[in-house]
């Protein structure tokens, strides 16, 4: 069986972001499923928060430079990378003037998200896809992590109607701890519609509070990788009652990485050489 390519879409990697559990599997597990053998991508949005000039951040040239449609209007897309040495392992940022420069993070001081959340969700989750297609590099399966890429298979399955680039391609959602208050911000719902979003699409993105978005998430997902033993319960017993695929969570780092290794390789399955 071969390793497979693996896709990772983080909302927090450290040391860009601040330690969290989350960060520490942005950062760690990547890196492990590297050493390994795998060949990974990894993705981040590039708020403000990340100190371009302190982690040598510069653009990607031929990455960058497309429009991506939003709310009938065109939003430039601009793909940056960093790497961390001591990892050998390179980060891709997704950026773009209006939603990201200057905004240190997603949320507001009192836990609720910014008004135009729904367009960066939106552009973070296209964005990232849109890049990884213009780099031709075709996943065997995609792991994504924190509410902040929640968008990942809905763009997933709408690509794939385009096109089928990421046919076969699996995607497994990692639960951690975080989330945010109320709904948020925009009109998710219409703007879905302007992407081509189906009646199901539109059903199961209708709750757009931090357990509605990441119960369509789940749905849409292969697999479940419980990250944190403070994961939220509601999301776990969600997952544990409709997906066949559920990793629990194990506090050894190293065997639980191990696991999750394994896990990946059930779902991607045999890879022809």
């Amino acid at each position: 069986m071969g390793k497979g390519r693996i896709l990772f879409v983080n909302q927090e990697i450290m040391p860009f972001s601040s330690e969290s559990e989350l960060a520490a599997m942005g950062r760690y597990l990547p890196a492990k499923m590297q050493e390994t053998g795998r060949e990974i991508r990894v993705f981040m949005p590039k708020f403000a928060g990340v100190a371009e000039r302190k982690h040598q951040l510069h653009e990607v040239i031929r990455l960058s430079g497309m429009n991506l449609i939003l709310n009938n209007c065109d939003h430039q897309l601009i793909i940056k990378v960093g790497s961390i040495p001591s990892a050998r392992m390179q980060v891709y940022f997704i950026d773009n003037d209006e939603y990201f420069a200057g905004v240190e993070s997603p949320l507001e001081a009192d836990g609720t998200t910014r008004p135009d959340c729904d367009e960066q969700l939106l552009f973070f989750g296209r964005g990232s896809l849109e890049a990884v297609r213009k780099l031709a590099w075709q996943p065997h399966l995609v792991n994504f992590g924190g509410w902040f890429t929640s968008m990942i298979p809905f763009y997933m399955r709408r690509i794939n109607k385009e096109n089928a680039f990421f046919s076969g391609t699996k995607m497994v959602i990692t639960l951690t701890a975080g989330g945010f208050e109320g709904r948020i911000g925009g009109d998710l719902e219409r703007k879905m519609k302007a992407d081509n979003a189906t009646a199901k699409d539109l059903r199961l993105y209708g709750d757009t509070t931090y357990l509605g978005l990441m119960k369509a998430a789940i749905t849409y997902s292969h697999g479940v990788i419980v990250g944190s033993p403070d994961a939220n319960p509601e999301l776990v017993d969600f997952a544990m009652k409709n997906k066949h695929h559920v990793l629990p969570y194990e506090p050894d780092r190293d065997l639980f990485y191990a696991q999750i290794g394994k896990f990946f390789d059930s779902l991607i399955g045999k890879i022809e050489n």
